[in-house]
Formats: C-alpha cells, sequence, structure tokens
C-alpha cells in the first residue's frame, strides 16, 4: 500500500511517499480496515513532523489521522 512516512522530526521535506508498506492486520473484533480514498492535514500533523508537540510517536511513523473511505474489512 502507499503511506506517507516520518523517519526522522523536521521540515515537510522528511516526508517520504512509500509504496512498499504492509497493510495493516486487523487484531481484534473492534477494528476495522479502512481503504482510504482521502486524506487532510490536521495543524497537529505539523507540528507532531516537527518536533513540537508534547507526544512525540516512535520514529519511523505514518502521520495523520483524518481520512475518509470505504470499510474494506
Amino acid at each position: 500500500m502507499l503511506a506517507a512516512v516520518v523517519k526522522e522530526f523536521g521540515g515537510p521535506n522528511v516526508i517520504k511517499v512509500l509504496s512498499n508498506v504492509p497493510i495493516p492486520k486487523i487484531e481484534s473484533s473492534d477494528q476495522i480496515l479502512v481503504r482510504v480514498a482521502a486524506s487532510g492535514v490536521n495543524p497537529v500533523d505539523t507540528y507532531i513532523r516537527n518536533g513540537q508537540y508534547a507526544s512525540k510517536p516512535n520514529l519511523p511513523y505514518t502521520p495523520g489521522k483524518d481520512g475518509a473511505g470505504i470499510v474494506a474489512k
């Protein structure tokens, strides 16, 4: 699947689009898999990417939590 991946904190140039990212696995009965058709960039995503947010994800990470799509599973 395609995914934007951040391997280091910094400006927009640290975002890399990868085409060989594994599809996430459903691990419990309360999870779904969504085929994303559109996504947005929340301002918080830019703060996280810059390393300026109070909570920092482990690197590498895929940014973004806002999206629209179709439930695949």
